[in-house]
């Protein structure tokens, strides 16, 4: 019905609060301590509710419960109710109203109508269904009295920038309600209220069932909490990300693909080139009084190699056919240089053949896991388990899309013997978080 606020770009309403019969209860828009979403509400309840008005959802939209959740978690807004709302805007996502096609489409995820103002007017759309939720949301938020920086739907930076909303809001001495924004909304209806308070209604008998998805909302609260920490202040993995990024930039003219090459060198300068190094991201300080003093990793370090490591390449090695990137590193001996001693950093890093052996032993550093990283380049990641000397190694290793198994293949058996693909991940920021949650010591 966010067609009936078309008037609001004709003129700004003087209208006082107005309670509307039936929807008096309805809460706040923000949470607050007294106003939090039921326990109740969970993802999994609001999709078998959703499903239960739309038995023809397009599986599209099962993760929508989940984006109202998180996203009004984060914003601060009663998410239940802003998903009744969308519910009575979208026709529970069928976009239609009766055998009627609305103006508003489905691909458009658009979920209030923002923009719609009816004669065939489409309103806007949103790249995505979490986009699309976040507009819905800010929009709410606005109501409610909130400035909102660079807003994600048009329609909520113009009303915002017109100040559409300043008088009626200045008539309310109390938090603004959804009863309230219903009568701004629709202007005119008087039922606009009552069919929101309706809805929620009927999904009480839900809340009294057991969860039939409650890994959807373990899910949303473990990414929440790991936002919240992120904000507190830079954690270890971010850290350890920093660093990695730090490390990659400064290489990015040198970095090859394990076992491969460069794509602008010669087959004969890639059998000179040496190893891109481990990272070993959680070792224990050097046994020196200064290296004993230093964290481990500081906010304004970085990771660096000492002298790359050469191999000499075994004369039984033999790479796979095919794409150069996905063959097995060279086997061999490895031979370093260490740099002096005053120059050793407060961490240790190894090359990747055999160096798992000399750096991760449990009777020198009194710890049972070690968390690496290793690169052939790509985007995506995955995370290599593998087990030395009695020390489980969690690799995060960077994978080209399309080559996951031919490059995990190729690593496990050059440097991590009897190991397994422990997880696959779109970043690999995501993987060091996983691989720190597998292996929290150090």
């Amino acid at each position: 019905m966010q067609h009936r606020v078309a008037a609001l770009f004709l003129f700004a309403f003087v209208a006082a609060p107005i309670d509307l019969a039936g929807a008096a209860t309805l809460p706040d828009i923000k949470v607050n301590p007294s106003n939090a979403v039921p326990e109740c509400v969970t993802p999994g309840r609001m999709l078998a509710f959703l499903k239960s008005r739309n038995p023809e959802l397009s599986p599209r939209f099962e993760s929508v419960p989940s984006e109202y959740m998180r996203l009004g978690e984060q914003l601060g807004v009663r998410w239940d109710f802003a998903f009744y709302q969308m519910i009575l805007e979208t026709g529970a996502l069928s976009y239609r109203r009766g055998n009627r096609s609305g103006d508003v489409r489905a691909t458009q995820n658009n979920f209030a109508g923002l923009g719609a103002t009816g004669g065939g007017e489409r309103g806007e759309s949103f790249k995505d269904i979490p986009t699309g939720v976040r507009a819905h949301l800010e929009h709410l938020l606005l109501y409610a009295g909130e400035k909102l920086d660079n807003p994600t739907a048009e329609r909520t930076r113009k009303v915002q920038e017109w100040g559409v909303l300043t008088k009626w809001q200045a008539g309310f001495t109390r938090p603004i309600t959804f009863a309230d924004l219903a009568a701004q909304w629709a202007p005119g209806s008087t039922s606009y209220a009552r069919m929101i308070d309706g809805i929620a209604e009927r999904f009480v008998e839900f809340c009294e069932q057991p969860d039939p998805r409650p890994e959807l909302a373990a899910e949303v609260r473990r990414e929440l909490k790991l936002i919240a920490a992120r904000a507190q202040g830079p954690s270890g993995t971010e850290l350890a990300r920093r660093a990695i990024e730090s490390g990659k930039s400064e290489r990015s003219e040198q970095r090859q693909a394990l076992g491969g090459q460069l794509p602008s060198e010669t087959p004969q300068q890639a059998a000179k080139s040496p190893s891109i190094p481990f990272k070993v991201l959680n070792a224990p300080a050097v046994p020196d009084r200064q290296a004993a003093d230093a964290p481990l990793v500081e906010p304004t370090a970085r990771v660096v190699a000492d002298p790359a490591p050469t191999v000499e390449p075994s004369a039984k090695a033999k790479p796979k056919t095919g794409n150069p990137a996905a063959a097995p590193a060279t086997t061999g001996t490895v031979t370093r240089s260490a740099p002096p001693a005053e120059q050793q950093p407060p961490y240790q890093v190894a090359s990747a053949a055999g160096a798992a052996k000399q750096i991760a032993t449990p009777s020198a550093t009194g710890q049972k896991c070690r968390v690496w990283t290793a690169s052939y380049g790509g985007q995506k990641a995955l995370i290599i388990r593998s087990v030395i000397d009695k020390v489980v190694n969690y690799t995060v290793l960077d994978v080209n899309e399309g080559s996951e198994s031919r490059e995990a293949e190729a690593f496990i058996s050059a440097y991590a013997k009897d190991g397994s693909i422990a997880g696959e991940f779109v970043s690999q920021t995501q993987a060091l978080d996983k691989a720190f949650e597998l292996c929290p010591e150090g």
